[in-house]
């Protein structure tokens, strides 16, 4: 089963990127079944020992997502790169567990979770539609955002040994601005032609809505967060 789109006429290509943004948002969709299971389950586990080596515990859950990326890339034009991108979901919403613990220990934990995926889910379907409809090529920012990334990946590497919280902050607000630019730019990328492969294009688009939430519910905790 192959999932890169065959090249098709001129007059027919409108069909085919329509039917890769549809086979994408039915995939982004599904990846969120093992999300929210795996996110069920980590707020279930013991996980006291990553609060005590948060550094460690980091480097540890980045090299694993990182390498489970590698493997849906390897495997994206096969039907085990859908395996592997429910796989990774899996996982990724188990590593929500440690931050979904915290909110739920504050007082108003519940309904900021809500409030990040509610925003997430806002910002996604604006920046979407937005995308969708204008057909605006974005791809001019792709380098910008690249660069972007690798400097708040660095930053945010830096800050698990210095640990300051406005630095914190601060990492978390670029983030939501790049990943929410990102969506734009990966919606653009489908609409007009430049992303024709369901697994890669899905992946996109769901690492962008995962770190948007992640860094939503940060400077939420951070700024209304009640404690107990």
């Amino acid at each position: 089963m192959n999932f890169q789109t065959q090249t098709a006429p001129i007059g027919t290509l409108p069909v085919e990127r329509n039917k890769v943004l549809r086979n994408t948002y039915m995939m982004l969709s599904l990846t969120m079944i093992p999300t929210v299971i795996g996110a069920f389950i980590g707020t279930s586990l013991n996980l006291s020992f990553m609060a005590a080596s948060p550094i460690i515990s980091s480097l540890v859950m980045f090299g694993v997502m990182l390498g489970m990326l590698f493997a849906v890339s390897a495997l994206r034009n096969s039907v085990w790169g859908i395996a592997a991108l429910l796989g990774f979901t899996f996982v990724a919403g188990v590593f929500l567990g440690p931050i979904l613990q915290v909110a739920l220990h504050l007082k108003n934990g519940a309904q900021l979770i809500g409030m990040a995926a509610g925003g997430t889910g806002i910002i996604f379907f604006s920046l979407a539609t937005i995308a969708t409809v204008t057909k605006k090529d974005f791809s001019f920012m792709g380098k910008f955002l690249f660069i972007g990334l690798i400097l708040l990946i660095v930053a945010s590497l830096a800050n698990l040994f210095f640990q300051i919280p406005a630095l914190s902050l601060t990492i978390s607000a670029i983030a939501v601005l790049i990943f929410s630019a990102y969506i734009l730019y990966d919606v653009s990328q489908i609409v007009n032609g430049g992303e024709t492969n369901y697994v890669m294009a899905t992946l996109g688009l769901y690492l962008s809505i995962y770190n948007l939430f992640i860094n939503l519910l940060q400077l939420l905790m951070a700024f209304t967060g009640e404690r107990e």
